[in-house]
């Protein structure tokens, strides 16, 4: 027992303690969440806007009477539909790496590039997701709004928006988390993210074992941490509508 005690400071402090290696893990971990943050409300941008688009489309396209309006929601709802083919249909780190090597390859900011390719890739999965808490909306809502005298857009601003998100705060919920763990293919683009992290100090001092499990602890701990305030959140919201 006492071995395997000495054995366990020994790589513990190889890993951790000798020349400051715990700030790998640190400094990962504060670049992961930049860049997973920065991603997210990318994402909500880009997915609320797409969500609306394709979702408007599926609702008044028939019953628009503008020639000039059906053909113009048509196009933008068909560029909407190839970005999300595109998006949803090709690997993330395929993404990252043509961000990174083809369409961004002039600026060195590699955290922003990482930024905007998750926030991208993530805009996809968010914008089907809203637009499917949109579809589930009585249209008895659509027609309160015209009966206050609101337009379309200002319908679903201040009406169908705010219903919609609080409805799909789950799904938003776990949408964030599984952002926050596709970031760990940001070090193929030379960012040093968590993963990055411990594979430096694995590289370093040639121990697999005790590096990873720290990464996958950390990863898990910021999983329950923003579990437990999505749950909190959703709790509060709950309370609200009574």
């Amino acid at each position: 027992m006492g071995t395997y005690l000495d054995d366990f400071k020994a790589q513990f402090i190889s890993n951790f303690v000798n020349e400051g290696r715990w700030r790998y893990l640190l400094n990962g971990l504060g670049n992961t969440l930049r860049i997973t943050l920065m991603a997210l409300v990318i994402g909500i941008a880009i997915g609320i806007v797409i969500a609306v688009v394709r979702s408007t489309y599926d609702k008044n396209y028939e019953a628009m009477r503008s020639k000039g309006s059906k053909i113009l929601l048509r196009l933008v709802d068909g560029i909407c539909r190839i970005y999300l083919t595109v998006i949803r249909g090709t690997p993330v780190v395929i993404q990252l790496m043509l961000f990174y090597y083809v369409i961004m390859v002039t600026s060195k900011n590699s955290i922003l590039i990482a930024a905007i390719c998750f926030g991208l890739n993530s805009g996809a999965y968010v914008a089907e997701i809203i637009r499917g808490g949109i579809m589930s909306i009585d249209n008895g809502q659509f027609e309160a709004g015209r009966s206050l005298g609101f337009g379309y857009i200002r319908t679903m601003q201040y009406i169908i928006i705010p219903q919609v998100l609080k409805n799909i705060l789950p799904s938003l919920a776990n949408e964030f988390i599984v952002l926050l763990k596709e970031t760990s293919v940001s070090g193929y683009v030379a960012v040093m993210d968590l993963t990055k992290a411990g594979d430096i100090i694995r590289g370093t001092t040639f121990s697999a074992l005790m590096p990873l499990m720290a990464v996958a602890l950390i990863y898990l701990v910021m999983v329950m941490f923003f579990t437990k305030l999505i749950s909190i959140l959703e709790r509060k919201l709950r309370d609200g509508q009574r």
